[in-house]
């Protein structure tokens, strides 16, 4: 398979062309999580809304393991938690955080949760993420953290309480959970991801170690503008992107 370096998202001749490279990246995405140790049980989602049906998004059929995950194995869920195609069934909490991100936020193509180790680990410490690296600037004033744990996701008030503290940023930590990302894009949100875990994972270290000195917020701020942007966040998945399709080819079907 010959594969050439992109340098900006592809346009679509047609509505099924972008559905199907949408399902393909978010099958890729789940085969790059499952690498990456992200997958715990059945915890964890990744959507991607439908470029037809704005108001339906495609996710990973619950119980099903992120590493064997194909494209047609998707299914497509609507606003009311329905199925209406591919089989198998909706992680509840997958629909409850995931309807109200989608909702809330007209601009998010894609947004992504699992239980990864750092990111439930930071979690646990209710604060933000300071600006200790460079890739922390990412998040700089573009995260946000939702305390007081109340238990799996499962209500429309708990949604609505998560995309009313994400507001238009893109990330949160959900105190004693984990992290959440959104982009305009799969492979945004999925980036924001895997780089998000790797901050906290950082952060944890530095901590253990010593006191980490803090970017100050000029630079930080700059550094944001700089690196943690859409498309910035998007090009940045196309290496990952590169070696999961060299890798596992399968996951396009």
């Amino acid at each position: 398979m010959e594969l050439k370096a992109a340098t900006a998202p592809p346009t679509f001749h047609s509505v099924a062309e972008q559905r199907q490279y949408l399902k393909q990246r978010l099958a890729g995405a789940f085969r790059l999580f499952a690498r990456f140790g992200f997958d715990e049980g059945v915890a964890g989602h990744i959507t991607v809304r439908d470029p037809e049906r704005t108001d339906h998004f495609w996710v990973n059929p619950f119980g099903r393991y992120f590493g064997a995950i194909r494209a047609s194995d998707l299914i497509l869920v609507n606003h009311q938690g329905e199925v209406v195609e591919g089989e198998g069934m909706v992680n509840a909490a997958a629909f409850t955080i995931h309807a109200a991100v989608h909702k809330a936020r007209p601009d998010v193509m894609a947004a992504a949760h699992t239980h990864s180790i750092y990111g439930k680990s930071w979690s646990s410490l209710g604060r933000l993420l300071d600006p200790i690296t460079q890739d922390s600037c990412i998040f700089y004033e573009d995260h946000a953290l939702m305390k007081e744990y109340t238990g799996v996701v499962l209500t429309p008030e708990e949604g609505l309480r998560i995309s009313t503290t994400l507001g238009a940023k893109k990330a949160i930590i959900l105190q004693n959970h984990g992290l959440l990302t959104v982009g305009q894009s799969v492979d945004e949100a999925a980036f924001w991801f895997i780089t998000m875990e790797r901050t906290c994972q950082a952060q944890l270290l530095a901590e253990a170690a010593g006191r980490p000195q803090l970017i100050e917020p000029v630079y930080a701020k700059l550094t944001h503008d700089q690196i943690g942007f859409p498309l910035a966040g998007w090009f940045s998945f196309q290496p990952l992107w590169e070696m999961i399709v060299r890798e596992e080819p399968d996951f396009l079907e």
